[in-house]
């Protein structure tokens, strides 16, 4: 059995180091990245905002079919397969090795994945381009001070998305809720907005 469990552990250690080398080098060297070095908006001043917030759906399963993807698999068996060998070599015995090479495995598997999704979050958030939001009905979430006075918040669809981000009016105050129009952008991550005419007034 043990003697199994090595061969295993060797195999997932070899082939899943090789991959994971392989996928290092490649990024390296640029291969599949994707980042906009001329990306013109910070991503700590914009955040999404989920199409279903409020509305209390459990996702857990479309969560953990998320995280699984070739390279988070490929981290999973490089780490199942190191952490085993570790095990066996410190004289553990088949059972306890499985469980730790399992829970390494697992573990690689989710950091990999939460740092694919933060690093995907900060690609996007870098490549959002506000002044496609010219133009759009925007509502407020905090009140924006009137005559250029300060900054409020507004939630805008931008690029298929639903982004807050900061706003200013050169009109009178806007209170929260309100509903407002985006005509331009003061800053590459700032809004431009005056209150929406209703439609028949």
């Amino acid at each position: 059995m043990e003697d199994s469990l090595k061969v295993v552990y060797m195999i997932c250690a070899t082939a899943g180091g090789t991959v994971l080398v392989i996928q290092t080098v490649l990024l390296m060297m640029g291969v599949g990245a994707d980042a906009d070095a001329d990306a013109d908006v910070d991503p700590g001043d914009i955040h999404d905002v989920p199409h279903d917030a409020g509305h209390g759906h459990d996702h857990a399963g479309e969560g953990f079919l998320k995280v699984l993807s070739f390279k988070t698999l490929v981290a999973f068996v490089t780490f199942f397969g190191l952490s085993g060998l570790a095990s066996q070599k410190s004289g553990l015995g088949a059972a306890p090795t499985l469980v730790i090479a399992l829970c390494a495995g697992s573990l690689a598997l989710y950091l990999v994945a939460y740092l694919m999704a933060a690093l995907s979050r900060l690609q996007s958030k870098g490549n959002l381009d506000l002044k496609n939001a010219v133009g759009e009905t925007a509502k407020v979430y905090l009140r924006v001070p009137g005559e250029r006075s300060g900054q409020g918040k507004v939630i805008v669809a931008v690029q298929g998305r639903r982004v807050e981000c900061k706003a200013v009016t050169a009109g009178p105050e806007i209170p929260t809720g309100a509903e407002v129009q985006v005509v331009g952008t003061s800053t590459p991550d700032t809004l431009e907005v005056l209150v929406a005419e209703r439609k028949g007034a």
